[in-house]
């Protein structure tokens, strides 16, 4: 589904990244590891547009792509899940899960048809919380769901997580990475950053190292 050939990025003279590459299908878990440093996150701010200045290329189901910038990648199916995430406290979750791509009738919002599709997206991913629940009240391993609820409405073809699971207790570990393969199974293709080889090798359909 996606290719990287040869990539290499350079911040003020160091190599972030130097001539990588990585294949990703779909309906695959590829795993990408390696320690703090060898350009995981960076390969992946590559992909998901953040970056532009880089050498090598990017080829997305058969055609060379250049990202102007994360838009861009969303629109071509691409969204990333950082370990930091990006949700608004005091909003809830349907406003989290449209914001920046509210759905406008007239200059209006729809939020008939905004908390339907979050009613629908939620019972997907086995969520049983209403769509205007305070995003501040649900625990980290919800929050972690709404973001994946948020690249799902965009249609999202391709998923990267950035160490989902670090700040997540067991439980919420063994709910998330169920959810990775089920969406696998759909047909998504899936890239998980982690350190944690005993989960790894448990999800894992492909695995790419970077080193040095």
């Amino acid at each position: 589904m996606i290719e990287v050939n040869g990539l290499t990025k350079i911040y003020d003279g160091f190599r972030a990244v130097d001539n990588v590459d990585l294949v990703a299908k779909g309906g695959k878990v590829t795993i990408l590891l390696g320690p703090n440093g060898a350009g995981k996150s960076t390969l992946m701010k590559v992909l998901s547009g953040e970056h532009r200045d880089y050498t090598g290329e990017l080829v997305l189901n058969g055609k060379r792509v250049n990202f102007k910038g994360i838009k861009e990648s969303e629109a071509a199916g691409i969204a990333i899940i950082h370990q930091e995430l990006g949700l608004i406290q005091t909003m809830n979750v349907c406003e989290n899960i449209f914001l920046g791509d509210e759905i406008c009738e007239n200059g209006h919002i729809n939020w008939d048809i905004q908390y339907q599709k979050t009613r629908e997206i939620l019972k997907e991913l086995k969520l049983n919380i209403s769509p205007k629940t305070r995003v501040g009240n649900l625990g980290i391993g919800q929050q972690q769901l709404i973001e994946i609820a948020k690249a799902l409405s965009k249609n999202c073809k391709i998923l990267i997580l950035d160490e989902p699971t670090a700040p997540l207790p067991e439980d919420d570990s063994e709910n998330l990475l169920k959810l990775v393969r089920e969406l696998r199974d759909k047909g998504m293709s899936i890239i998980f950053i982690s350190h944690k080889l005993g989960e790894v090798l448990r999800i894992a359909d492909t695995i790419t190292i970077l080193r040095d």
